[in-house]
């Protein structure tokens, strides 16, 4: 269970990421990184412990391979806790780094694995997301088949 508080304030902290990096203000929005990770490490297998964080903290790291390394730890905190709508959601972040990454394969089984999470989710702009982006994925993957 995701406790209020926490949630309260890595929301508060990725409103602030965003308006800094609309901003374009560097200072500012590493030290509200530095101040996401902090809760992050100090929660990290406690009972405050919950995939939002890390998924909130992969979502502001701008290299691609330390994103993804922390979006797998954040989809391992979701499959703990059975998060379903967690699960699909971090899947799908990381298949969408794999594909900047040019890792089609590795972007499609996270699609797959997204899909089948979404499955009874009722958010249903994610399920079309991931729909799309499989399918894309999908054809992408072909085409470079047929190419090789």
């Amino acid at each position: 269970m995701l406790n209020t508080k926490l949630y309260k304030s890595v929301h508060t902290l990725a409103e602030q990421l965003v308006e800094a990096a609309d901003k374009a203000d560097r200072e500012t929005f590493d030290a509200l990184y530095t101040e996401l990770k902090a809760i992050c490490i100090e929660n990290e297998n406690t009972e405050k412990d919950h995939p939002v964080q890390w998924e909130t903290l992969a979502d502001f790291t701008e290299e691609v391979d330390d994103a993804i390394a922390i979006y797998e730890k954040a989809l391992g905190k979701a499959e703990a806790i059975n998060e379903k709508d967690y699960m699909a959601s971090i899947a799908y972040s990381i298949a969408t780094l794999q594909l900047e990454l040019g890792e089609n394969k590795k972007a499609i089984k996270y699609l797959e694995e997204a899909k089948i999470n979404a499955n009874k989710s009722e958010d249903l702009e994610l399920k079309a997301d991931i729909d799309q982006l499989l399918v894309s994925a999908v054809l992408h993957a072909d085409s470079q088949d047929n190419e090789g």
